[in-house]
């Protein structure tokens, strides 16, 4: 089990420091319901991320992932795809990185914010981590790889656990910041909301490179044993 959290935690860092996820906790942490609407944000990223990783491992062992204790042949190709995907991404977020003249304008869904109830921040919450490809193809990937170790019914809900809570931290964080510091918070999230909201890109690309070159790594050892 302790092999497996170690596998998973570098695509858990990936999504905690994806930055979109967390500068729309920080507009939500700004508006009136702020007191409501950060918590039920992060609740609605961890239900999500848990709910979505329980159905791929379902899924992914009712198709045999390990063959005598080695990944089966189409988790290897899955993790080939994967990492090949993610470079992609990597390149194509590097190439529209902003330059340092331009101006990065908060998408407009993020400007609503101020009228979101607490369901709806809620389901933002789902949507960014879920619905967002790039989320998606980290939490697949994690998924597969856990799935991989043949672990008991019982240590692959410790392990998913696990992932979900080290790829909660980068919501998490700003909520705590909110609610222990409360007022003096105001400066510091703003900080991190433009630093984050501009460098977006840059830090994905980074990101996606090491996770898909690990990937195809993985893949590439799978093939010769």
């Amino acid at each position: 089990m302790g092999e497996a959290i170690g596998q998973l935690l570098p695509f858990a860092a990936v999504v905690a420091l994806s930055p979109i996820p967390i500068v729309a906790v920080v507009l939500v942490l700004s508006t009136p319901r702020a007191r409501t609407n950060g918590p039920a944000f992060l609740v609605g990223w961890l239900v999500g991320i848990a709910v979505v990783g329980f159905v791929l491992l379902a899924i992914a062992k009712s198709v045999n992932p390990s063959d005598d204790g080695q990944p089966a042949e189409w988790v290897n190709w899955l993790k080939l795809a994967l990492g090949l995907a993610l470079g992609y991404l990597a390149i194509a977020q590097w190439r529209g990185r902003p330059g340092a003249d331009d101006e990065v304008e908060t998408p407009g869904w993020m400007k609503a914010m101020d009228d979101f109830t607490a369901l709806k921040s809620a389901g933002a919450a789902v949507v960014l981590g879920l619905v967002n490809p790039k989320n998606l193809l980290l939490i697949i990937g994690a998924a597969a790889t856990e799935a991989q170790f043949g672990l008991s019914t019982g240590e692959e809900i410790v392990v998913w656990l696990v992932f979900t809570v080290v790829a909660s931290l980068g919501v998490a964080a700003p909520v705590v910041v909110y609610f222990t510091m409360g007022a003096r918070s105001a400066e510091l999230l703003e900080r991190l909301n433009v630093w984050m909201t501009r460098n977006n890109k840059a830090v994905m690309a980074v990101l996606f490179l090491i996770i898909g070159v690990k990937l195809v790594g993985d893949a590439i050892s799978g093939f010769s044993t």
